[in-house]
Parts: structure tokens; sequence; C-alpha cells
């Protein structure tokens, strides 16, 4: 059997490499609008649970939507729960197992380096995070950050006091699969704290609930 001649190769080459290059913007395309299509959905989903909220008299449960607001980084995105593939396409993933954003103990979301948590090695010192979830607000303040080996689960350790720490693939332009992580750690500020305290304290039909902010 004869082999194609490396003229006839070259010849093709143009069009395999283009073909090649287009299949990979269609697929990152793809991805791109998965992740605003979805994100879209779920600001809908959460300003439409904000409205319902504000009907008097009326019990609202816990609808596991969280908001995350970054305002150093411009990031505002709908929080989803898990880490899977899929999940991560949508929005940051809060890792299960991992108490929920606002509650006591660590709690820790994660999102790719190319989309959702591109800008997070911004983050320094005292720069603030807000989250909303169950119709309170909490913020947190950044207090500092360290590149980590992937294997390294220390950074998921629980804490008695409530904690927001991120993570991320690192370098951040890094061309194929990063070889660490970065991880940014925050604590929830004073007055989030403190709210929290007295909303813990209270009695079920009280009035120590965090306001919203």
């Amino acid at each position: 059997m004869r082999m194609p001649s490396r003229k006839k190769l070259s010849r093709f080459l143009p069009f395999i490499l283009m073909s090649v290059g287009a299949t990979l913007l269609f697929y990152v395309g793809v991805q791109y609008w998965t992740m605003y299509s979805e994100q879209q959905r779920l600001a809908r989903e959460w300003e439409e649970q904000q409205v319902k909220r504000q009907v008097p008299g009326v019990e609202f449960a816990d609808d596991g939507l969280t908001r995350m607001s970054i305002p150093k980084i411009k990031l505002n995105a709908v929080v989803v729960e898990g880490t899977s593939h899929k999940a991560l396409l949508r929005g940051p993933g809060h890792v299960e197992n991992t108490p929920a954003p606002g509650e006591n103990g660590n709690s820790v979301v994660t999102a790719h380096r190319d989309t959702f948590f591109r800008r997070i090695y911004e983050l320094s010192k005292g720069d603030l995070i807000t989250v909303q979830r169950n119709g309170k607000a909490f913020n947190y303040e950044v207090t500092g950050k360290k590149i980590v080996d992937p294997s390294d689960i220390s950074v998921l350790k629980n804490s008695k006091d409530p904690r927001l720490t991120l993570i991320t693939c690192y370098p951040t332009y890094y061309i194929g699969p990063a070889p660490e992580r970065l991880v940014v750690f925050t604590k929830m500020a004073e007055e989030s704290h403190a709210a929290l305290r007295n909303a813990s304290q209270a009695p079920p039909n009280g009035s120590g609930a965090v306001a919203p902010r």
C-alpha cells in the first residue's frame, strides 16, 4: 500500500489545522455559552426567590442558592452544589461535605481558572467577599493565599469559626492541566460573625436573624 507523499500531506496540512482549530473554537464557545446561559437562569431563579421572600407572613424554606460577590474582581455569580465537570460549567461549585457559606466552619468553593475564578489571584489581604444565602448576607475578609499541591487536602480542613476558602487551578494561564492549586483564605467579618452568633442564640421565633445588607 502506497503511503501519501510528503508533498500531498503538506498540501492538506493547512486544511487539517484549520479544521482542528475550528473544532476547538466551537467546543470552547459551547462551554462559555453553557456557562453564560446557566448563570442567567440561576440569576432569574435567585431574583424570583428574593421577591417571594418579601411577601408578608409567608415562611420561605432554604432554597439552597448562594450568591457570591467579589467587588475587586467584578465577580457576581450564583454558586452551585458540587464540583463535577457539569456543575462547574454552571458556576462556582460548593465542595460537598463542607459547611454551606454563612455557617460555622470552613466552607470551600472552587471554580475553573479560565472562567469564574480567572482573577482571584488578584485578591489580597483585607479584600471583601459577600455571600447571600437563605435571605441573609455575610461578609468575609481575605486573610491570605498560597499555592499548594493538588493532593494537599489540608485546605479542606474544617474550622470552629466561619471561613470561606476559594480554590482554583494554577498557574492561571498555564496551557494544559495546571500542576498546582491557588487557595484564597478568608474569615467572616466581625459584624457578620456577631450577627451569626446572635441568630444561633435567638429562640426559633426570635428576631435575631441576620438582616440582608
